[in-house]
């Protein structure tokens, strides 16, 4: 289905070359300067949006939603470009309470990208400006915080915990609470102390 031409006033312009690299790209960095449309499925979309990219002389461009609304286009419903832009602090908190829920699940850059409609460049950059560190070093200081709570009140074994916490292999797991805390799984346990983590460089 098309754009209905009904309503047509401004038909949008051509993507320069800038443009179409942002939406091949889904370059959240783009999300505040345009918002581009398709003529063959009538619906305009962020330059962030994840969905398929389209054939280049479909792609029309609008400064914001209310024009490409005005030529008769209908939002994505998938990135949603009418919506109202988050501030960076609230949508950085959006993705550490997921993780804080989710860390055992498999979280990755790519992930986060598509879940919270950001290119991964743009999100890594945002993400660590708020956040202080990296999306990657929040995930892995999640899991081990909850491994260092299992290793006190539980005598799971390391197979389990590493698991538990979703780092899946016990060779990893072990590599990466050593290089966090300063010492292993379980060494931490029989010691039962607590880990430094200011103490240990990244």
């Amino acid at each position: 289905m098309g754009v209905d031409n009904r309503n047509r006033t401004y038909a949008g312009d051509a993507p320069d070359e800038e443009q179409w690299t942002a939406i091949v790209g889904n370059d959240a960095a783009y999300n505040d300067r345009f918002r581009y449309a398709v003529m063959t499925t009538g619906i305009f979309c962020r330059p962030s949006c994840r969905s398929r990219a389209p054939k280049r002389e479909n792609v029309r461009i609008f400064a914001d939603s209310e024009p490409a609304l005005g030529a008769g286009y209908r939002p994505c419903k998938r990135c949603r470009p009418t919506d109202r832009k988050l501030p960076d602090a609230e949508w950085v908190g959006q993705m550490t309470a997921f993780i804080d829920r989710c860390y055992y699940e498999p979280i990755t850059l790519d992930r986060l990208a598509e879940l919270y409609r950001g290119s991964p460049y743009h999100l890594h950059r945002i993400f660590k400006r708020i956040a202080g560190v990296t999306p990657v070093e929040y995930v892995q200081r999640t899991r081990i915080a909850r491994a260092t709570e299992l290793l006190e009140t539980t005598s799971m074994p390391m197979a389990e915990i590493a698991d538990a916490v979703g780092f899946g292999s016990v060779p990893y797991f072990i590599t990466v609470f050593k290089q966090r805390t300063g010492t292993t799984p379980s060494e931490f346990r029989r010691l039962g102390r607590r880990p430094a983590y200011e103490e240990v460089s990244e």
